[in-house]
């Protein structure tokens, strides 16, 4: 455990709730507590109140509830280390390190932070004086203004081979820190190390929380080689890693602006100025992994925003196939092309915020620029051209690693070749999402696709697809997550155990959490990201996380930790749905659920609830699908679908039956799964 129970009672000792909640809350003193209006939803009456004495906060609005560590985790959209980590910097607090070598490495990191916090200073001040009339000239007639050059602390690297080494060796800082930190270029075949970056224009790359890692810099002289140059890779900095603008645009996100990434450090700061302030850029390279990971913790469907030229398409489809096995429910990419010979630079000059507005509301689906990019320029005329364009999106669609998603994107798919290329007055022979080819006449005229290019400032939208429609004599209930496509379907026990109890699996998750609180350290965005039926068991996790993110979960014993969660849950008012929760669950079998497991019995169990838990979820989705389709049009294909799902249904509550097997480090026999 990194953070200890004495280190946070210390951090709360230190810091008033009312100071860290009046940065951004403007506080009135009432009594003993402190008022103000909810920063969680707009009021117009104060019915946010600090209690600086009980060290809480609560919004009478909204139902939240917490200490300094949760608001910074609610306002800021920050996890629970870094929330802990600011808190600990604003109190002057140093951060307890895991191991020494762990505090070894991180003392020489917050060594480089300084020798970089020295470098953007001294590019700052050059920028300003008499040196930097060149670069003001340069952003001048790229219209950032002075503000704007504070606001991203843009700078400026004289063309003198030595002027910041001579500036940080002034300021006690060794070469080999400055080596290190990416500032210098040195090597055996070079005797005195010199300045990387010479004669450009400085723009600051910073982490989360907004510490100078790297630079990037624009040359001023046309004929150089490079005309951007970053820094190379340091123990600070790794350009797939980060993005440009990162911390701010987290925070804008965090407070409803559309996430839009561009391509390059005056993109930003143009879109920025045009009132997108959640606006980001890869860092010389296209976009990476780590980077798309990093797109989806800030919004679910970031818009990318490319030139309106070849290469901007290109940079699109790229995006595309990198995105494609990645997807999940609810996370996908945006799509949007500027108009040819534009960049957002040019286009927030030339139209401001309307012409970007109306660019990014044009944005097309991930499905529809793959759709397009294997149409475009082909000719279909003969069923063996329209096998091979079926072969390639089957190819595309199976690298999705979802099934889920990769249900819906053949299911999608499926039915726009099916529209695209079936005869007249027929349907074709494309399947429900499986691919299965099909027939059609032998028209060439008839089998040409509609034009359905990527191009510019069209929208190029499609009406929604991938869920076939019930028929106007069915009858729809909605109820709770699901919603049930029959009266089959809304009667059965399936959709009826979630309206009334909570499920056993549910009560199993909940409880485990509850007796064995210390699963929260390494599964936290697990547990908030799980899919719960019943809307007492979605509040009861709540309920949960708040209090993890309170003291009590930090008792030295797992036994001392369990009591003090309980007894939180109880005082918020959850005593009703915890006795709801242990009636749930129907026997004692679960050991590893139980107060007291051993903890290789509580993580096995664990990972095989959750498991599990997807599974389930995923198949009520599939069987409401395969309800739709059979009501639609009945036939072999879609019985044995439906058959196939129960099949599967009966075979998760067979493998759950299992887990009551757990326990062999709990002194239980362990049974093969």
């Amino acid at each position: 455990m990194r953070f200890t129970p004495q280190f946070l009672d210390e951090l709360r000792a230190r810091l008033p709730v009312s100071e860290v909640v009046g940065r951004r809350v403007k506080l009135k003193k009432a009594g003993r507590e402190w008022k103000g209006l909810s920063p969680f939803q707009q009021e117009k009456s104060p019915s946010f109140t600090v209690n600086d004495q009980k060290g809480f906060y609560h919004d009478f609005s909204s139902g939240k509830h917490g200490d300094i560590i949760t608001f910074l985790m609610e306002t800021e959209g920050v996890g629970f280390t870094e929330a802990v980590e600011r808190l600990a910097s604003m109190a002057g607090m140093p951060l307890p390190a895991a191991t020494p070598d762990a505090a070894r490495h991180e003392q020489r990191r917050k060594t480089l932070y300084d020798v970089m916090e020295l470098a953007a200073k001294f590019f700052a001040d050059t920028l300003a004086s008499r040196n930097g009339a060149k670069a003001r000239g340069y952003l001048a007639d790229r219209a950032i203004s002075p503000a704007v050059q504070l606001q991203f602390r843009i700078g400026y690297a004289p063309g003198e081979r030595f002027a910041l080494k001579e500036y940080l060796g002034s300021q006690g800082i060794p070469v080999e820190d400055m080596v290190e930190a990416g500032l210098l270029v040195a090597g055996d075949d070079i005797p005195v190390p010199y300045d990387k970056f010479r004669d450009r224009v400085m723009f600051p790359i910073t982490d989360l929380r907004n510490r100078v890692i790297a630079f990037g810099g624009r040359a001023l002289e046309k004929d150089v080689a490079a005309k951007y140059m970053n820094s190379p890779e340091t123990p600070l900095f790794h350009k797939g890693d980060n993005l440009y603008n990162l911390a701010p645009a987290r925070q804008a996100t965090h407070n409803g602006a559309t996430l839009v990434v561009v391509e390059g450090y005056v993109d930003v700061i143009a879109m920025v100025g045009a009132g997108f302030p959640a606006s980001v850029a890869p860092l010389g390279t296209a976009l990476t992994e780590n980077q798309l990971a990093l797109l989806w913790k800030m919004a679910d469907e970031p818009v990318l925003c490319f030139d309106g030229d070849k290469a901007g398409q290109k940079a699109a489809y790229r995006a595309a196939d990198l995105a494609l096995p990645h997807l999940k429910p609810g996370k996908s990419l945006r799509f949007a092309l500027l108009p040819e010979g534009q960049d957002p630079d040019d286009l927030a000059r030339s139209g401001g915020r309307g012409a970007i507005e109306e660019v990014i509301s044009a944005a097309r689906g991930l499905a529809d620029v793959i759709w397009s990019r294997e149409l475009e320029g082909g000719s279909f005329a003969t069923p063996e051209r329209r096998a091979a364009l079926e072969a390639r999106i089957g190819e595309l669609t199976n690298g999705i690693r979802d099934e889920v998603v990769r249900r819906y994107y053949r299911q999608d798919l499926a039915e726009r070749l099916q529209r695209t290329f079936a005869p007249e007055g027929g349907r074709g022979g494309y399947g429900r999402g499986n691919f299965r080819g099909g027939g059609g006449g032998e028209s060439g005229r008839r089998f040409q696709p509609r034009s359905n290019s990527f191009t510019p400032g069209a929208a190029g939208r499609i009406e929604s697809r991938g869920r076939p429609q019930a028929s106007p004599g069915s009858q729809t209930i909605n109820r709770g997550p699901y919603q049930a496509a029959s009266p089959q379907l809304a009667l059965s026990p399936i959709m009826r155990g979630q309206r009334s109890a909570i499920s056993r699996r549910e009560a199993l998750i909940l409880q485990s959490l509850i007796n064995h609180p210390w699963l929260l350290h390494d599964h936290l965005e697990e547990v908030a990201a799980l899919e719960m039926a019943h809307p007492e068991a979605n509040k009861l996790r709540a309920g949960i996380i708040a209090a993890f993110a309170h003291d009590h979960h930090q008792s030295p014993e797992p036994e001392e930790q369990a009591e003090k969660m309980r007894a939180d849950l109880e005082a918020r008012g959850f005593s009703d749905v915890l006795q709801r929760v242990e009636r749930a669950i129907t026997t004692q079998a679960v050991w590893g659920v139980r107060p007291g497991a051993a903890r290789d019995d509580v993580l096995a169990t664990w990972h095989q609830l959750v498991s599990l838990h997807r599974q389930w979820h995923s198949l009520l989705r599939e069987l409401k699908d395969a309800e739709l389709a059979l009501g639609n049009e009945g036939g072999e294909a879609n019985l044995a679908w439906l058959r196939d799902i129960k099949a599967r249904l009966e075979e998760v509550d067979g493998t759950e039956a299992l887990i009551e097997g757990f326990g062999d480090s709990s002194g239980r026999s362990q049974r093969v799964v």
